[in-house]
């Protein structure tokens, strides 16, 4: 049994990690603003923190507490990546965080981890307001591999769909192509990967087996063209989509990227994970959302 302290786990990918480990027997912490009410009971402790707050986030180290793992789903920054540092220097064997595609920009080619380099990336210092999502992740990684004194992993993780996520990207295409309205995409032909929520999950708590330290890419096996997957939308809802390049702002496609966006993820696999094929479960999840939208 390990103690493992999750830095937010109370919605999504985060909420299925968190039951893993708890079916797996684990003793298992939530840390957050106590915001969101998280549905595990007594089965869970909990620590009231802001993430964004240093002195905060010393109560995870509070009266001796120590940690086999911690996973940091809310690490956005550098600073926040550097206060992780001095908390939980001496006070945990590993620290995982969930990092993310956009460290990588769209590219023809597809990505592996040593396309960005978080040992020798320069770092700036400053909090999650000065820099762009994909920026903050990748010098929060820097900051991490440069100066943590305990062994961390980055997992790179790309879109994580599934019927559990409340920012309802997939819902926009479906809701778009229903109601007849435009959808913004620049490039139909960019491929993109992504991976589900239930396979996120799965990944993570893999991870806290593995000795892999660095940064390490995860995605569902294969990808999809753009115009591929409005293809799975418009079968599912009977209408035709309505693409445009030159659509407002609220009706931008959060896939609409201007070039393919996929990840190499040759290293996870070697070390023994078997990632699901994509068209298994992202066809399925349209036709689902498809009828609970109608």
């Amino acid at each position: 049994m390990k103690n493992i302290l999750i830095l937010g786990g109370t919605r999504f990918f985060g909420k299925r990690l968190v039951q893993l480990l708890l079916d797996e027997g684990h003793k298992v912490t939530i840390a957050t603003r106590g915001n969101t009410e998280d549905g595990f009971g007594d089965r869970v402790g909990r620590i009231q923190l802001d993430r964004e707050n240093k002195e905060s986030l010393a109560k995870a180290v509070e009266e001796g507490r120590e940690w086999d793992t911690v996973y940091d789903n809310i690490c956005y920054s550098p600073q926040a990546a550097q206060d992780a540092c001095d908390v939980f220097k001496g006070k945990v064997k590993r620290y995982i965080l969930t990092s993310t595609l956009s460290v990588y920009e769209p590219a023809s080619r597809v990505h592996e981890e040593k396309d960005v380099n978080p040992y020798i990336y320069p770092i700036t210092m400053g909090g999650r307001n000065d820099f762009s999502y994909g920026e903050g992740k990748r010098l929060a990684e820097a900051v991490l591999f440069q100066n943590a004194d305990f062994p961390v992993a980055a997992v790179r993780i790309p879109i994580v769909l599934g019927e559990d996520d409340y920012t309802g990207r997939l819902e926009f295409h479906i809701d778009h192509v229903k109601k007849e309205q435009p959808i913004g995409i620049p490039n139909l032909q960019a491929k993109m990967c992504f991976i589900s929520s239930s396979e996120a999950a799965a990944f993570l708590s893999w991870m806290k087996n593995q000795r892999v330290e660095g940064p390490i890419n995860a995605r569902s096996q294969g990808d999809v063209k753009l115009s591929e997957l409005i293809g799975w939308i418009e079968k599912e809802t009977g209408k035709k989509a309505l693409i445009s390049k030159q659509a407002g702002d609220k009706d931008q496609s959060p896939f609409g990227v201007p070039d393919s966006w996929v990840m190499d993820t040759n290293k996870a696999e070697r070390l023994g994970f078997q990632f699901q094929p994509l068209r298994s479960w992202l066809p399925a999840l349209i036709r689902q959302l498809a009828v609970q939208e109608r």
